[in-house]
């Protein structure tokens, strides 16, 4: 799969800017506050129909103007895909396909795979659960449309069981009947979701553990940990049992909504025993496992898009990623760094055709 190329219109602190890409590596240089990342945002844009470092969509449209638009053309399987993702103040966004708007924004993921790896990545480590959740249902989501609809599903049910757990307490009233049918749905959505992540990471583990020896040339022992209330009963018991804290703090407090992912190296979390080396090289072995999960689960190469890597991470963790483009198990790659000199220097060693486009 390639992006062939791409235009913006009032998106972030573009006018109109186009570009037609390199098939193999592309590179986005120029000054602090130029707009790199805001080019790799727009190809985020894309593939997941939402900004990766603004979840605010109306934050996304230039200033003093009523709307952007993003347009991208690909080949995928041989086959030319148009993509558009629109928005105008006070109204949906849309994301069209060859024309014909998406009904459900859901049917569009995983239909352009994409893989980022950028410094916003450290809310991984220091952030809360809702962080590190929101990676697992990403990468899963990409493969997997029922396990999006279940996740969306469940969502949707606990906003209504807070909802209803709120109104009991401000009418001073209760009915056991109406919660046990939130009570039975959550179960069964929530069920299906705890069994794909355990799935998933059962899976995923070692191909991370892979990635960060290959990265870090060292003698570490890292580890993902999966956490769900699940692991100690099925989520009808816990809610029966967690009946009274519900109500008091009127709010879900049980289920998988409440699932984290430990990051932990040598048995202890990384965010407190990890030098800040170790936390880069953890963070990229994720992404490009990430990227191995998502290739073999679609069949495509993903889209590999480095924000300014080269300012946050040391010469000897750039080459290693460069290296990995020589492989022919990668696709298209799209980097953002300051200077173009460095920028060319890493990737002639690279035996691949480049880019080097110049904001």
């Amino acid at each position: 799969m390639i992006l062939k190329s791409l235009s913006l219109l009032n998106y972030k602190n573009f006018d109109s800017k186009s570009f037609v890409f390199n098939e193999k590596i592309n590179c986005i240089v120029g000054n602090n506050g130029i707009g790199k990342t805001n080019v790799l945002d727009a190809i985020y844009h894309l593939s997941f129909g939402k900004s990766y470092f603004n979840p605010v969509a109306t934050q996304n449209i230039k200033h003093d103007t009523d709307f952007f638009v993003i347009n991208g053309d690909y080949i995928k399987h041989d086959a030319s895909e148009k993509i558009i993702v629109s928005l105008k103040r006070g109204q949906k966004k849309i994301i069209k396909r060859n024309g014909k708007a998406y009904e459900k924004f859901s049917e569009h993921i995983g239909f352009l795979p994409l893989v980022i790896i950028s410094p916003a990545d450290r809310d991984l480590i220091i952030e809360g659960s809702e962080t590190r959740r929101k990676f697992i249902d990403s990468v899963i989501s990409q493969s997997d449309k029922v396990y999006l609809s279940d996740l969306i599903n469940y969502n949707k049910i606990v906003s209504q069981r807070n909802a209803l757990l709120k109104y009991f307490a401000l009418n001073h009233t209760f009915n056991a009947d109406t919660l046990d049918v939130y009570n039975n749905q959550l179960s069964d959505y929530g069920s299906k979701i705890f069994e794909k992540r355990a799935a998933f990471l059962k899976e995923f583990i070692p191909i991370f553990k892979s990635r960060y020896q290959a990265i870090s040339n060292g003698n570490e022992v890292v580890d993902l940990v999966y956490q769900s209330d699940l692991f100690e009963n099925n989520l009808n018991t816990l809610l029966k049992n967690c009946l009274n804290k519900d109500k008091s703090l009127q709010y879900t407090s049980v289920g998988v909504h409440k699932d984290d992912l430990h990051f932990n190296i040598e048995d202890y979390p990384i965010k407190k025993f990890g030098s800040q080396g170790q936390q880069k090289s953890f963070l990229i072995a994720l992404k490009l496992a990430q990227f191995d999960f998502i290739k073999k689960q679609s069949g495509d190469n993903p889209i590999l898009l480095l924000d300014d890597i080269f300012d946050k991470l040391d010469e000897q963790r750039v080459s290693q990623i460069i290296k990995l483009v020589d492989n022919e198990n990668f696709g298209q790659l799209f980097i953002s760094d300051t200077h173009a000199d460095r920028t060319e220097k890493a990737i002639k060693h690279v035996h691949q055709s480049y880019e080097i486009f110049k904001l």
